[in-house]
């Protein structure tokens, strides 16, 4: 009662008027202490949420325009006070960059503090592996209402790359050279750390409620004021996961825009939370409701669609197979736009289209309009195909059952969730030459269908996939592969020197992580 009774007059006035924190520093760690022991007491965050609402006012708009400021200001203080120990500690604290790419840096990276670097699921097959000599590109899209960043990958050395809308799909037999990732790290806060970090998170929450407030929050958390360390944790991304849903769902322009990087050559909070991104912990739900309201509002431009082709294509496509309405749209207005030049992905989304009745639907209506994809059609289907990471083999089988797949010679079903279940459509496939499997959960039960039927499969990667000897001896009998990887499996020495003897065709070959290395 002394907190409340004696300080909360003191508090209101710092934060009602026209505070510069810079100048008097202590005045802001004064209001942070003050919410810190209000949340101490036994009712916690209900006296801290009654503090916010006597701060806005009983109206719908608060009078005094520098609360928000001011208890935003508080909020990034306390919150970044938090990793300050991660911060100061450590001298090779990985970049942003490195965080957006799963901190794939050499492996003698040996931090001070245990820190886990979150690993996002590429885009389609577009993610390198430990390669030092990775390098970023970033190229801008812009549009008389929106400028929207994609990041483009590419290597020094042969890497496992992907862009879709162009002819750059993964090579292989390239692929074979690519090493393994470094396992990642963990960020674990203190006891108060994490009471401090709760009760501060809770506070944007609750000020992204108010709606006269949301324009303003949205503007100052634009250009992403946390610490890299806290877009790393797990449970602080999770954790504002609520105030970014609230600005995707407002739809005044001026909230939801502020959803995009602020300038070119950063990272906007579209970029963070979609399927690829950092923070991104589900399988597109928030993607797809930020997509949603951006194509919903003044962005159903060519250039917005053409930024998604070239980054996030996959994630569309996997959305729109699993009946996503707005993804369905976008898939639409991308062949609409003719955004992909490529026949094959072009095929490929027909496919996605095809698989559900909604696409289908409005693929005919689509088609009615544009003769020239009743061409392509005719032609056949694509000989290349790479599905969306995260597929599971319940929607390998909804594309494979949309469309004719007997022209396809190359798949890439790397870094998706298909198990062996999957092998029973995939021996479906005729001209199949090369099929890459990496870091799937693909065992010995589908290896050994797979070798049964598909005789003329010439290259195969099965790096880090459970596969053990017992699959990988029935390979003996596909005489005209000519590449596999083996890199990170259960393969013996004994199994590998049997199969180099019946694999007269067999030239390039990876085992690396294994017995027979």
């Amino acid at each position: 009662m002394v907190v409340i009774e004696v300080f909360t007059p003191v508090v209101q006035r710092i934060l009602k008027h026209n505070m510069d924190f810079g100048k008097c520093p202590r005045l802001r760690l004064f209001t942070q202490e003050y919410i810190l022991a209000l949340n101490e007491l036994n009712a916690g965050m209900e006296v801290v949420k009654k503090f916010i609402q006597s701060m806005h006012g009983p109206t719908g708009h608060c009078p005094h325009p520098r609360v928000l400021p001011n208890l935003v200001a508080v909020c990034l203080a306390a919150i970044y006070s938090c990793y300050e120990e991660f911060i100061n500690s450590r001298d090779n604290s990985p970049s942003l960059k490195e965080i957006r790419n799963g901190c794939q840096q050499p492996c003698d990276r040996k931090p001070t503090l245990p820190l886990r670097l979150l690993h996002p699921s590429p885009d389609l097959v577009s993610q390198e592996a430990t390669l030092s000599e990775a390098r970023l590109k970033s190229v801008v899209v812009a549009s008389s209402e929106i400028h929207v960043e994609v990041e483009h990958t590419s290597t020094a050395k042969p890497a496992l790359t992907a862009s879709a809308g162009n002819d750059s799909e993964p090579n292989l037999i390239d692929c074979l050279m690519v090493s393994p990732a470094c396992s990642t790290m963990s960020i674990e806060l203190g006891p108060q750390a994490d009471r401090t970090l709760g009760c501060y998170v809770e506070i944007l929450k609750l000020l992204s409620d108010y709606d006269d407030w949301r324009p303003s929050l949205a503007s100052l958390l634009q250009p992403i004021p946390f610490p890299k360390e806290a877009l790393a944790h797990e449970k602080f991304t999770q954790e504002l996961k609520y105030v970014i849903q609230r600005f995707a769902e407002d739809p005044r322009q001026e909230v939801h825009s502020c959803l995009l990087s602020v300038r070119a050559g950063k990272d906007g909070w579209f970029q963070l939370y979609s399927p690829g991104g950092v923070a991104c912990d589900d399988d597109g739900e928030l993607f797809a409701s930020m997509v949603h309201i951006l194509m919903g509002s003044c962005y159903k431009t060519k250039k917005f669609l053409l930024s998604l082709a070239e980054n996030k294509l996959g994630p569309c496509m996997l959305l729109a197979l699993r009946g996503n309405q707005t993804m369905v749209e976008i898939l639409c207005l991308m062949l609409e736009y003719n955004i992909i030049d490529n026949n094959d992905t072009q095929l490929q989304i027909i496919s996605t289209l095809e698989s559900t009745g909604v696409g289908k639907r409005m693929y005919e209506q689509l088609c009615d309009r544009q003769r020239e994809l009743k061409e392509l059609q005719r032609k056949g289907g694509p000989t290349r195909l790479t599905l969306p990471s995260k597929s599971t083999d319940a929607d390998l089988a909804r594309l494979l059952s949309s469309g004719s797949f007997g022209n396809l010679e190359n798949l890439s079903l790397a870094f998706t969730n298909v198990t062996s279940a999957c092998a029973e459509h995939l021996i479906k496939l005729p001209s199949l030459k090369q099929l890459n499997l990496w870091s799937t959960q693909f065992g010995d039960a589908g290896l050994r269908l797979l070798s049964e039927h598909l005789t003329m499969l010439q290259v195969l990667n099965l790096c880090e996939t459970p596969v053990t000897d017992a699959g990988l001896l029935a390979l003996s009998s596909m005489k005209s592969l000519c590449s596999l990887n083996m890199n990170s499996t259960k393969l013996s020495a004994d199994t590998y020197e049997d199969l180099k003897a019946k694999l007269p065709n067999l030239k390039e070959v990876d085992v690396r992580y294994t017995e027979a290395w």
